[in-house]
């Protein structure tokens, strides 16, 4: 064997791999499958042009995506992965392959494109067939591949952050507020907002570095959508401390009665969900790091102006 053309072909020896049941480190389900397809030691190590990412390790972290979504993987904690039962269930009809439209007929896959197109993602369907190289110019091929390593950068960051301790989250969003410019100093942020009875956060935190007004902020570590109930009881809450302005922030996402409602009362209230959480620390530098940058030239016509 050699270098798989595409991710697809990863996913079924992927879940044979950890079909024992047993949580398995990433680094070593990548080391077994390489030892899978054969691969050579320059093959392991071959980058792409800019040296930004191994080539294989990202077409394996693609294919874990997937089978994460389908339900066939789970994540038991940073790092690791587990087969579920739906992905036992899928080893025992002995396929020869799992392909993404395979994927497509599953429920949870099914269910999460299906919340995709809840959030008003009219744009190219990040699991539809990409167009063929031919059909695109050179700076769309790029926008389609920064878009879809950003997509798949949001995804993994998500369910790390689904997977981190109370106290963690609760450094984390202190940290991307004060990034965003709230809260003053990391001191004041830090006193600000308390530990919750329900795993999440709740507290107040300075709108302004010279504290003229306060937000307050509700935080919850969620699987399941936030309903209208919620929300009503977190601007009950709002009254109750005389505050005008509030945050609530989930790992998961909203209704849309709880979008609704927020609408019709007098007070201030942001709702922000997984996916919204994700890109403001993606955009703020939370918990990710640069790997690689690029810069786009053109002609400049000016300077070939004869005088």
């Amino acid at each position: 064997m050699s270098m798989p053309q595409n991710f697809q072909v990863i996913m079924l020896p992927l879940l044979q791999i950890v079909g024992d049941q047993k949580n398995h480190n990433m680094n070593d389900v990548i080391d077994a499958l390489a030892d899978y397809f054969k691969l050579t030691e320059e093959e392991k190590n071959l980058q792409y042009p800019t040296g930004s990412d191994y080539i294989f390790r990202n077409k394996v972290r693609f294919a874990r995506l997937y089978l994460l979504k389908a339900g066939l993987l789970d994540y038991p904690q940073r790092g690791y992965i587990k087969i579920s039962d739906d992905g036992l269930s899928i080893l025992a009809k002995k396929l020869s392959e799992i392909t993404v439209s395979l994927l497509e007929e599953l429920p949870k896959f099914s269910e999460f494109k299906k919340k995709i197109k809840e959030k008003g993602d009219d744009k190219k369907e990040k699991f539809n067939e990409v167009k063929e190289i031919e059909s695109q110019t050179p700076q769309e091929l790029i926008e389609h591949g920064y878009q879809k390593i950003k997509n798949s950068l949001a995804e993994d960051l998500l369910d790390i952050v689904k997977k981190s301790s109370p106290s963690f989250f609760e450094k984390l969003v202190v940290e991307l507020l004060i990034s965003m410019g709230y809260g003053g100093s990391r001191k004041d942020a830090g006193k600000a907002i308390g530990k919750s009875g329900d795993g999440g956060i709740d507290g107040i935190i300075n709108e302004d570095k010279l504290g003229l007004d306060i937000i307050y902020i509700q935080a919850k570590r969620w699987e399941n959508v936030v309903g209208r109930p919620e929300i009503q009881k977190f601007v009950g809450s709002l009254a109750g401390e005389r505050a005008n302005k509030g945050v609530f922030i989930t790992t998961s996402w909203f209704t849309k009665e709880s979008l609704d409602f927020v609408k019709t009362i007098s007070q201030k209230v942001i709702l922000i969900d997984g996916e919204k959480l994700v890109q403001f620390m993606i955009e703020n530098n939370i918990g990710v790091s640069k790997i690689a940058s690029y810069d786009i030239k053109k002609i400049d016509t000016d300077y070939f102006i004869e005088d």
